[in-house]
This record gives C-alpha cells, structure tokens and sequence, in this order.
C-alpha cells in the first residue's frame, strides 16, 4: 500500500512539474522544510519539554540519517557506477567538507555548548550560534533530497519522506527549549523555519548542480551520504549520549528511526 502511495505521488509531482527535476528537487525540499517550521510551531502551544524528549527525538533523527546515508546515497553511487572509487571519493569529501564548516563556523549545541573558534565565543549571540548549529545540520539533509531525487524519483521521494519525519520533532525540540528560555515564541519559530529554508536551498541546489554535471552525480551522492554520516557520528551521537542519562530511551529512539528509515527505502527494494 505505502509502496503504491510513494509510486503515485512520483507520478503526481512528475506530471505537475513536467518532468523538471529542479521543480521536483523544490517540491520535495519545501515539504521538508514545511515539517521543520510545523514542528517550530509547537513553541506557541507547549509550555515545557520532558527533559528526555530532546535526546530521543535526536537520537531518531540520527538512526534516519544513518540508514539513508547508505540505501538512498553512498550504495546507490557505488550502484551506478560498479566502482567503490566515486562513492569513495564522495564520502570523503563530504566529511572533510563539514569537518572545515564545524571548524570555521561558530555554533551551540542544545546539550554540549559552544564549538568553534575561542576569539568568536563572546562575540556572537547564544541564539545565533544555534542558527548556525542548525544550519550545519541541515545542509547535508537538503544535499541528500535534491541529489538523491536527480538520482531517482522515488528514492529521493522516499528520502525526503523519511527526513521530513525526523524534522518535525527536531523543529520541536530547538524551538521550544529557546521559548521556554527566553520567554518569546516569534524567535524561536523563526529559526526554525530558517533551517528548514536552508534545508530546501540545500536540495534545489544540489539537484542543480549534478543535473548540469550528471557525470558527479556519483560523487555528490557520496558526499552527501559521508556529510550525513559525519553530522552523525561526530555531532548528533556524542551529544545525545553526553549526560549519560536516558540511555535506554534514548538507544530506542535511534533504532525506531533507523527502523523507519529502512522500512521506506525496503518499499520500493
């Protein structure tokens, strides 16, 4: 049934867009982003945030990223071209491309603090630093729509399905924290809405790019997939597990998302 529903909604949004993947990769990063600020707008309604709910909702998010880092992106390039080499060189550049972003560019974590250059700590805003913070998260996220989508229709669908889920808890979780703290709504609904724009940028782009330079293609799926898995393994695990506490819950989160994940890609397997 879902596989049937996926099927038809590809053959929707290709007819609405004719056939213009640019079109396509927008559709898709703009339901993304719409899941980002709906999850944002909680802010207005809730009044306080189960101190585990923060944790578990990043914990899901990581288990989506891991599974659609391999089945929607670095085996699909490995895939298309029977050769390890582009995927290879993809996951490589991808995680020395976030690795120079999380360097240079200032932000705050939810629970492990400032990362980036000392000179700048006392410079930028603790708001701020969450922007940046969620926009470096997010970028490999919107790479992942648009490339997978250039790739193939329903992968990408599936892809942006997938990460759409997880964002709508992960609006809800930087937004309300930031309302409740500092005792305005507007603000942190519109970072939220921020990300989730740069989320949709991300993936127009990126199905700009490898639709130009198909022949990259392989290489941007990989460096999509080794962006992912570095936000992952070096940003989300560390600080889902930093306090120690929840750890049951926690695990559980990650495995529901990585079973959710891996459920919608095995539709169309």
């Amino acid at each position: 049934m879902l596989e049937n529903f996926i099927q038809n909604i590809a053959g929707y949004i290709l007819s609405a867009s004719n056939g213009n993947i640019i079109t396509i990769a927008f559709y898709a990063g703009l339901f993304v982003a719409l899941m980002t600020s709906l999850g944002s707008l909680v802010a207005i309604f809730a009044k306080s945030l189960p101190e585990w709910s923060v944790e578990f909702s990043l914990s899901f998010a990581a288990g989506v990223m891991i599974v659609a880092s391999f089945t929607s992106l670095i085996l699909p390039a490995i895939e298309s071209t029977n050769s390890f080499s582009p995927a290879g060189i993809g996951v490589f550049l991808g995680v020395v491309l976030i690795f120079g972003i999380d360097k240079l560019l200032p932000h705050e974590h939810i629970i492990k603090g400032y990362e980036g250059p000392k000179e700048l700590k006392d410079k930028l805003k603790v708001v701020w630093l969450i922007i940046f913070a969620m926009v470096i998260h997010n970028l490999p996220e919107g790479l992942a729509v648009g490339t997978s989508i250039v790739y193939n229709l329903e992968t990408g669908l599936v892809t942006a399905l997938a990460i759409g889920i997880q964002d709508f808890p992960e609006g809800i979780v930087v937004a309300l924290p930031l309302a409740v703290l500092q005792k305005r709504r507007l603000q942190p609904i519109l970072i939220g809405v921020l990300s989730g724009v740069a989320e949709m940028i991300m993936a127009v782009l990126g199905a700009l790019l490898f639709v130009k330079l198909n022949w990259l293609l392989p290489y941007g799926l990989g460096l999509a997939g080794g962006a992912m898995l570095y936000i992952t393994v070096k940003e989300m695990i560390p600080e889902i597990y930093k306090k120690e506490e929840n750890e049951t819950l926690i695990t559980i989160g990650f495995f529901l998302g990585f079973y959710v994940m891996l459920f919608l890609d095995s539709m169309l397997g």
